[in-house]
C-alpha cells in the first residue's frame, strides 16, 4: 500500500499536489521539461509531501497552502536525487535509467538546479519568513551532509556517530523540515510544531536505515536501484561498520578493503558477514528504536485520522522492501 492510500482525504490532498508539480514544471527550455517531466513522474512513494500534508492536517489546518509548500518540498527532493546520481553516477533508480544515464551530467545537474530555483520561487509565493527559514536551512544542510558523506566514501575509519552525522543531514533534514512546516503552516502551537519536527527527524533516520539494509537484502526489482550500490561506491553505512567492529579478522579485512576501493567483488562474502555479524538484526534494532522515538511524539498531537496515518507511516518505515 502506498502512503497516500492510508487515508482517503489524504489522497484528494495528494492528487492535487500532482497536479501542482506538473503546472509549476513549465520552461521556456523544452529540455528543463523534458528532464523535469522524466524524474517527477517515474515514482517513487513521495513521503515527504505526504508528510507536509499530514503534519498540516493533524494541526487542524483547514486552508490549500499546504499543497504548494507539499510541491516546494518533493521538488527540493527531486533536486537533490539528480544531482545525487551525477555524483554517485548511478544508473538506475526507481526501476529506471537515472536521468544522467539517459542525457548526461550536465543537463541533470542543470535542471536539478532549476527545480531548486522553481521550489523557492513557489516558497515566497506563501509568503511565510519562518517557512523560509526552516526550508533554506535545511537545503543547506542536506548540502554539507551530501559533501560529508563525499570525503567518507571509500574511507572505511568511519565511525557510526560520523554515519549518524550524515544521514541526518542527508535524508533527515528533508524528512523534519517537512513536518516541522506542515505545523508551521497550520500555526500549530510551539510544543505541536516541535513534536513533529522531531516526529520528522526521527522518522528520516530510520527511513535511511532501512535503506541501507535493503542495500544488502532486497532484490534490485524490489529496491528500484542496483543492489550493492552502497558498497560499489565505497560508502560506509552502518551494517558494514557494525560488520567490521563485530566480525573475524578476515571478515573485517575483506570489509575495509572493499571500501578502499569500491566495486561489488566481494558482495556475497561481504552480504554474508554483514549476516552473520549481526549488523542486519543492529541496524534494524536502532531504526526500531528511531521509529519508537517519532511515535512518542504524536502523543502531543490532538486525536484525528491524520496522527493515525502519522503511525502508520512509522511502522511501515521499518517493514518494507523498497
Amino acid at each position: 500500500m502506498q502512503p497516500h492510500q492510508l487515508n482517503p482525504q489524504i489522497a484528494d490532498d495528494f492528487e492535487s499536489v500532482n497536479r501542482f508539480i506538473l503546472d509549476h514544471l513549465h520552461s521556456g527550455v523544452p529540455l528543463v521539461e523534458k528532464i523535469g517531466h522524466y524524474i517527477v513522474e517515474s515514482g517513487g512513494k513521495r513521503i515527504r509531501p505526504i508528510l507536509v500534508l499530514l503534519a498540516a492536517r493533524s494541526c487542524n489546518y483547514q486552508g490549500n497552502q499546504h499543497i504548494s509548500l507539499a510541491a516546494v518540498i518533493e521538488f527540493i527532493h527531486t533536486a537533490t536525487l539528480l544531482h545525487d546520481d551525477v555524483v554517485d553516477t548511478s544508473d538506475l533508480r526507481r526501476g529506471k535509467a537515472t536521468a544522467n544515464a539517459k542525457w548526461g551530467n550536465a543537463p541533470s545537474v542543470l535542471v536539478g538546479d532549476f527545480l531548486y530555483s522553481r521550489a523557492f520561487q513557489m516558497m515566497v509565493e506563501l509568503n511565510s519568513m519562518p517557512i523560509m527559514s526552516v526550508i533554506s536551512n535545511a537545503t543547506n544542510v542536506i548540502a554539507e551532509g551530501e559533501v560529508l558523506q563525499l570525503l567518507n566514501c571509500k574511507n572505511p575509519d568511519v565511525d557510526e556517530a560520523s554515519y549518524m552525522k550524515v544521514i541526518l543531514g542527508k535524508t533527515a533534514m528533508l524528512f523534519e523540515a517537512a513536518t516541522q512546516t506542515g505545523a508551521q503552516i497550520a500555526d500549530a502551537s510551539p510544543e505541536q510544531e516541535e513534536a513533529l519536527r522531531l516526529y520528522g527527524r526521527h522518522l528520516g533516520i530510520a527511513f535511511q536505515l532501512i535503506d541501507d539494509v535493503l542495500d544488502y537484502q532486497s532484490s534490485a526489482e524490489e529496491m528500484g536501484k542496483n543492489v550493492g550500490d552502497d558498497l560499489a561506491e565505497g560508502k560506509p553505512t552502518l551494517p558494514l561498520i557494525h560488520a567490521m567492529k563485530h566480525g573475524s579478522d578476515e571478515q573485517r579485512k575483506m570489509i575495509r578493503q572493499a571500501i578502499r576501493k569500491g566495486g561489488l567483488e566481494d558482495l556475497e562474502p561481504i552480504r554474508q558477514a554483514v549476516i552473520e555479524t549481526g549488523a542486519i538484526d543492529y541496524t534494524f534494532e536502532q531504526a526500531r528504536d528511531q521509529v519508537n522515538s517519532a511515535l512518542a511524539q504524536l502523543e502531543l498531537l490532538p486525536q484525528s485520522p491524520y496522527r493515525d496515518v502519522l503511525r502508520q507511516l512509522a511502522e511501515l518505515a521499518v517493514d518494507r522492501r523498497s
